[in-house]
């Protein structure tokens, strides 16, 4: 007992004689109950001030439907146990006193799902007359309902929603430390240089009932982000652009010409390769697919349907000496009227110099021939009879070119048709896409 009174007047007399935080940290923790909500009237609330920051979005998980945000958090009450004079304390007016030694509010995040990586802050500020200022700042890991529909060009809203996870309303009342508008327009602490741009947050204060007997306070904020797009833009709808601009080039070759096909199919393979590398880039949910992902669809569909009617074309104009005429109804549609609907010249001067040649006065030579067949011996009868067959071969082989020349125009403007088709279809699809893009970004 001696020794320990000796040591404490060599603490009142030594080091810590003079001390007046020493000093006023005893007179605030003699007789202190941490555990015991600071009032003096139980039947009084205590109010606690709350205010956010947002500092950083850390990284947003379209698949797990995750938001990593960092914030600076600010939380205030009154503790009616932590005043003192500041006369008799050399005018000191606040102190830092550690969290663990007075009693703090059980203010939680609903939508918590994970611990973040957060600085321990020991500390919190007590003023003299009982304002407890606990100002820290947290990693949040929250869940979050996330719209990817509109990537890149998306705009997410992700809440925080701050209540006592254990005591009613009747004993923990909550409040926002600014006004709500000033909360709203700040961005003084925000590091903007990521993919993600902050737009406001919202607050909301709501009183709600699980049993209807207890009532309970919240405070909702809600972070409104937007994702700059300019990186998607130009990595992933630039490539798709340049592409089916190549696919509508394409159209220019000759119909009858084998190198559309090759060149259709060389395009479909490098749209292939292009959708195998940029399939790691977009977002992936259970829930719902991106509209850039449909769009990717899209145009691959047209790349196949571009394709099939160049084949198809091919197919049609190839010619083939048993080929059929064009029907009449077919001229008389495609020929005539799709000529006319669709502003198209003749092409009947384009096609007609295939079939000229050497055959035709041939042919008149050979006409006069028969005439004189009646008279002539064995011999010349034979050579008749083979010239005859050459009249033959040649006459076939106008009308096949004839045939070809007929199927050959009807694909001429039958392609004109499907190609101007097509371009509609594509632009239609992009004019569509695009407004609603920029709708999305400038909304």
């Amino acid at each position: 007992a001696t020794d320990s009174r000796h040591r404490a007047s060599l603490n009142n007399t030594g080091r810590f004689a003079n001390a007046t935080l020493v000093r006023l940290s005893e007179y605030l923790s003699a007789g202190y109950k941490k555990g015991v909500r600071p009032v003096r009237n139980w039947r009084n609330c205590t109010m606690v001030a709350i205010d956010l920051m947002v500092y950083s979005i850390l990284s947003v998980d379209e698949k797990n439907q995750v938001l990593t945000t960092y914030i600076w958090y600010r939380q205030e009450w009154t503790d009616e146990f932590l005043v003192w004079n500041p006369e008799d304390f050399d005018d000191v007016n606040q102190m830092s006193i550690p969290t663990a030694n007075v009693w703090v509010p059980d203010i939680l995040i609903n939508e918590f799902v994970d611990v973040g990586k957060s600085p321990d802050i020991p500390y919190v500020y007590v003023t003299h007359y009982g304002l407890v200022r606990n100002y820290k700042p947290i990693q949040v890991v929250t869940a979050c309902t996330l719209n990817i529909y509109n990537f890149p060009f998306d705009v997410q809203n992700c809440s925080l929603t701050f209540q006592s996870w254990l005591h009613t309303l009747n004993d923990i009342d909550l409040k926002l430390m600014r006004s709500a508008e000033e909360l709203k327009v700040d961005k003084s602490v925000f590091m903007n240089q990521g993919e993600w741009e902050l737009l406001h947050v919202l607050s909301k204060y709501k009183r709600f009932s699980l049993d209807n007997i207890d009532s309970y306070a919240e405070m909702k904020f809600n972070v409104v982000i937007r994702r700059r797009p300019l990186f998607y833009t130009v990595n992933l709808l630039l490539p798709s652009i340049f592409l089916m601009v190549m696919d509508l080039v394409g159209f220019y070759l000759p119909p009858d010409s084998g190198e559309r096909v090759s060149f259709k199919i060389t395009l479909l393979l490098g749209y292939s390769v292009f959708l195998i590398i940029v399939s790691d880039t977009l977002p992936a949910t259970a829930i719902g697919t991106p509209l850039i992902g449909v769009y990717f669809v899209v145009c691959m569909a047209l790349l196949v349907i571009s394709l099939t009617e160049t084949v198809l074309i091919v197919r049609l104009v190839h010619k083939q000496d048993l080929q059929p005429h064009v029907p009449q109804w077919l001229k008389h549609l495609v020929l005539e009227r799709a000529t006319v609907l669709l502003c198209i010249r003749n092409k009947h001067s384009l096609c007609s110099m295939l079939g000229r040649g050497g055959g035709d006065s041939m042919e008149r030579g050979l006409g006069g021939l028969s005439v004189v067949r009646d008279n002539t011996p064995p011999v010349m009868d034979n050579i008749l009879h083979e010239i005859s067959s050459i009249r033959g071969f040649l006459e076939k082989r106008d009308e096949s070119r004839d045939i070809a020349k007929e199927w050959l125009q009807v694909g001429y403007v039958l392609d004109v048709l499907l190609f101007r088709v097509y371009l509609v279809a594509m632009l239609a699809y992009s004019i569509t896409l695009g407004t609603l893009w920029s709708v999305w970004q400038y909304a």
